[in-house]
């Protein structure tokens, strides 16, 4: 494993910032115009041109899906000058390209960054997601009980009714039963069609979004940017994967993980320092989308540190050339 104390996050974090932003310039030309794959194509370029600069030796651990499935940004994939850092690289170019082509809220380009083999190589297979924000005690909920009882455990916790409770949930068929019972607790449910990385980050600012509580299957490497930002941001999180035949278990092999029930907390999934930046392609909750103006592009980057607890937001404005 890389020395951490060549990681320095300090010195790093700008120039991961300016990936992100650099993948939303490109991917935001393609809003609204239905084109999910050319959105995601535009963002994965110019993420590889910007991360391509940075004086790192990266790794992708977790991209676009394997090097048969991805030309570019695949896991495995070496990025960088060569000169620098061994590091973990986890991104997802455009977390919400259906978001993006129909011009819908909270799309977003992220990314994270860590001292190499410090970020769970975790498997293009799904995750059951569970994640609160700081200031509770530790493990107030698990996976292991019934969505019922985690609304209840929380409301306990924080000393307010199941009706205060707000859960943010994947809208999908397969969480049908679930939102049926956190409603049977009286607490409010907020859906999200796409995006489940803001999805999390929500409840680490619920003061902002009024999201208490995340819950749901998503897929794994989403996870892992999560738990990044989580760690930034404060906060717990708890994941397991989960296998739908043999071979998303072999992708868990060939990933390294031999306990396939194991529950990772974030510390778990991410266990060093991180960076973790996510810059707006769509307006949202976290961060403003890309504006146009006739002279000038602008966009909003929410840029984070966890060895630091700092959170930076920044506002790019780049000036449009004839």
């Amino acid at each position: 494993m890389t020395d951490t104390r060549d990681f320095n996050d300090r010195m790093l974090s700008l120039g991961l910032a300016r990936v992100s932003e650099a993948a939303a310039h490109a991917s935001a030309r393609l809003v609204g115009r239905g084109d999910e794959k050319a959105a995601d194509q535009a963002a994965v370029n110019a993420m590889r041109d910007q991360l391509n600069m940075l004086d790192i030796k990266g790794t992708v651990v977790i991209g676009e899906g394997e090097r048969d499935e991805a030309p570019m940004l695949f896991i495995g994939e070496e990025v960088g000058t060569g000169n620098g850092p061994e590091v973990d690289i986890a991104l997802d170019p455009l977390e919400g390209t259906t978001l993006t082509a129909k011009d819908m809220p909270n799309a977003l380009t992220v990314i994270a960054m860590a001292p190499r083999g410090t970020l769970l190589h975790a498997p293009d297979v799904y995750m059951d997601k569970l994640a609160v924000g700081p200031g509770y005690p530790k493990d107030v909920v698990s996976l292991e009980m019934s969505p019922r009882e985690r609304v209840l455990a929380l409301a306990a916790a924080g000393g307010v009714k199941p009706y205060d409770i707000t859960v943010c949930i994947l809208e999908r068929p397969r969480h049908e039963e679930m939102i049926a019972e956190v409603r049977s607790t009286g607490a409010a449910i907020r859906l999200i069609t796409d995006g489940d990385v803001a999805g999390v980050i929500h409840v680490a600012e619920s003061d902002k979004t009024g999201i208490d509580m995340y819950m749901g299957s998503g897929g794994a490497p989403e996870g892992v940017l999560a738990a990044s930002a989580l760690k930034c941001m404060g906060g717990q999180m708890w994941g397991r994967l989960l296998f739908r035949n043999d071979d998303e278990r072999g992708r868990a092999a060939k990933a390294g993980i031999t306990d396939l029930n194991r529950i990772y907390t974030r510390d778990e999934m991410v266990t060093a320092d991180v960076i973790f930046s996510a810059t707006g392609v769509t307006n949202g909750s976290i961060v403003k989308g890309l504006r146009r103006e006739p002279h000038f592009v602008e966009t909003e980057t929410i840029l984070m540190r966890s060895k630091t607890g700092s959170v930076r937001r920044m506002i790019y404005r780049n000036p449009v050339r004839a």
